[in-house]
């Protein structure tokens, strides 16, 4: 079979769109039009419907006669793709030959990039920045819906064309990792994740929690005394061993230096596991430690250019109330950087790395201050880029018994939490009676795709901006709009390719189609502009939505016509290869999202 790049693939609006332009232009002497099509309402006969109106003007006809003009100049100019047509109005409801349908499916079963915009040389270059953990704790639910929606966004940019850049800023340094160091230097000791056969993320996270524990207390014996809980917080001696802590490492003292090396370096592999479990990947990591002396360094020119201002503690500050936002502190009186000190000189080192067209922050909408703020004081400090920084804010999730609380020790952990759901897939599959011939191994293999992918499918399919409620039960179900649903609706379909054996492509000339084989056709020709639109306003949820509508119009076919007991050669043909460019489109939709596709379910 002879196979075609997406670019030289037009698309069914496409063309009619251009049969349009050219009777208009000939009919009223209107050039330059680009009709915009859309699906005839459902109780009119017709399968794209064109309004009139802006053409009455040129026109000078009633609404009625216009359509009925272009109509019948479509029907007579352009045999081959309009086969009837009716007016309503100034609504001109189009019905293509069936021959259309059939031939742009073999186009897109030819395509093994359909949709996918190849990227080029000189394409804009788009930075991404997700996950952003802390090394202090595991990563948990909240930060696996950052990093499925970075991951997911930049896997829609690089299939509309962009060169992407996938970046990660680790923060390693700072107050909460010198709160685990303490913790383990009075209370760990000695031990190690190999000591105690635990992840290195989740051991350090154990201090994280001890040392919160061991604070509290204390607070509450200071205030035991007759002290406020604000004197109580400024006579702990356990948060000042803390920030004298953080003051040597950033002073560079040799225990305090190798000791964050080495309870870092077992968050780092424990950081490393959990991705590639989770299947997100970057091309470049930045820590905080080597960014935020940059930051410090362009803040302290900002101070002798008179654009900062030092407080008589020793604090260093913006003010941006003339901005319309108020005063930003940058450095502490102690001469210790804050988070967006690092921030700036993040963004610095990434542009000198990088010619970035554009900078995403895949960051919560409790964020959303914080990069304005920041975008005000990079343009002060002179860096063209700014202004042009884009900050992709979502939602949070929720849970039923409230917020996720690191400190305290009740955060939804990202590892327990998809092998949770790897292990319910496979219940479910069981009490099912699915893939029981399989060997164990392939079942497991096949329940950690599904698994993971209810998952991905459950956290992506809702607007990012919106909070939402993850449910595990809801996610897992086999028939609605779930990641499951939506491979095993592929698993079927590989399961008739397998026992068709070969497809035998034709010219499916003079061939009748089905009302649901047209749909299903028109669905597959809608994901280019699907991809388009998920890229242009940054939302995987487009993809979600759509893969969903696909899956379910498939299966509604399915349900309504034989394939393999088709007695027609030529219809049975032609619905395999719809069922395999249905597969195909759903993998690489799916695949978008981060999601496999398993074989058999």
């Amino acid at each position: 079979m002879n196979q075609m790049s997406y670019k030289d693939y037009k698309g069914i609006e496409s063309e009619l769109s251009k049969a349009i332009a050219t009777v208009v232009s000939d009919l009223y002497g209107v050039d330059g039009v680009q009709p915009a099509l859309q699906p005839t309402k459902k109780e009119f006969e017709g399968q794209y419907t064109y309004v009139v109106f802006p053409l009455l003007k040129q026109a000078k006809k009633a609404p009625v006669a216009v359509g009925e003009e272009i109509g019948g100049a479509l029907q007579t100019t352009f045999p081959r793709l309009v086969k009837s047509y009716n007016v309503v109005n100034g609504f001109l409801n189009l019905t293509l030959q069936d021959e259309v349908f059939a031939s742009y499916l073999l186009e897109i079963d030819k395509c093994d990039d359909f949709g996918f915009t190849p990227v080029g040389e000189g394409a804009p270059l788009y930075m991404v920045e997700y996950s952003s953990p802390n090394t202090n704790k595991p990563l948990h639910l909240g930060h696996i819906r950052n990093n499925l929606l970075g991951y997911s966004l930049s896997q829609i940019l690089t299939a509309n064309g962009k060169r992407v850049v996938k970046t990660n800023i680790v923060n390693d340094r700072g107050i909460h990792i010198c709160k685990s160091m303490l913790a383990w230097q009075k209370w760990g000791d000695g031990v190690t994740p190999e000591s105690l056969g635990k992840k290195g993320d989740h051991l350090v996270g154990d201090f994280y929690v001890l040392f919160d524990k061991h604070y509290k207390e204390e607070l509450r014996e200071l205030e035991a005394t007759g002290l406020t809980a604000e004197e109580a917080e400024a006579q702990s001696k356990l948060m000042q061993e803390a920030r004298q802590m953080l003051q040597k490492w950033e002073e560079g003292d040799e225990a305090v230096t190798q000791l964050w090396k080495m309870m870092n370096g077992w968050v780092y592999e424990g950081f490393d596991e959990t991705y590639r479990q989770l299947g997100v990947d970057f091309d470049k990591i930045y820590y905080e430690s080597e960014t935020y002396l940059i930051g410090k360094g362009e803040v302290l020119r900002g101070l002798d250019e008179g654009i900062f201002v030092k407080e008589s503690d020793g604090s260093v500050w913006a003010d941006l109330t003339s901005e319309g936002y108020d005063k930003k502190i940058l450095l502490r009186s102690d001469g210790t950087s804050v988070y967006i000190t690092q921030d700036i000189g993040t963004a610095k080192l990434r542009h000198s790395d990088y010619d970035i067209d554009q900078m995403i922050y895949v960051v919560g909408n409790e964020q959303e201050y914080h990069f304005q703020v920041l975008s005000v004081i990079l343009d002060k400090l002179g860096f063209s880029f700014g202004k042009d920084l884009k900050h992709f804010s979502y939602g949070m999730v929720e849970l039923p018994h409230g917020k996720m609380k690191s400190r305290e020790g009740t955060v939804v952990d990202a590892d327990d939490l998809m092998a949770e759901m790897i292990e319910e897939a496979f219940q479910v599959s069981s009490n099912q009676g699915k893939v029981q011939d399989h060997p164990e191994s392939e079942r497991r293999e096949i329940a950690r795709k599904v698994g993971l992918g209810a998952l991905k499918y459950f956290l992506l399919k809702v607007d990012p901006k919106k909070n939402m409620l993850f449910d595990p039960e809801e996610s897992i179900d086999f028939n609605g709009n779930t990641g499951p649903f939506i491979q095993y609706t592929y698993a079927r379909i590989q399961s008739v390719l397998r026992r068709a054996n070969e497809v035998d492509i034709q010219d499916f000339k003079e061939i009748d189609l089905s009302e649901k084989e047209i749909s299903l056709v028109r669905r597959l020709d809608d994901f280019p502009a699907v991809v388009k639109q998920a890229g242009d306003i940054m939302s995987p949820a487009i993809i979600c939505n759509y893969a969903y509508e696909l899956g379910r119009e498939f299966n509604q076919f399915y349900h309504d016509h034989s394939i393999l007991n088709e007695p027609n050669p030529v219809q049975r043909d032609l619905r395999l290869l719809l069922s395999r460019s249905t597969a195909k489109v759903l993998k690489q939709a799916m695949g978008l999202l981060g999601i496999e596709m398993p074989e058999a379910m």
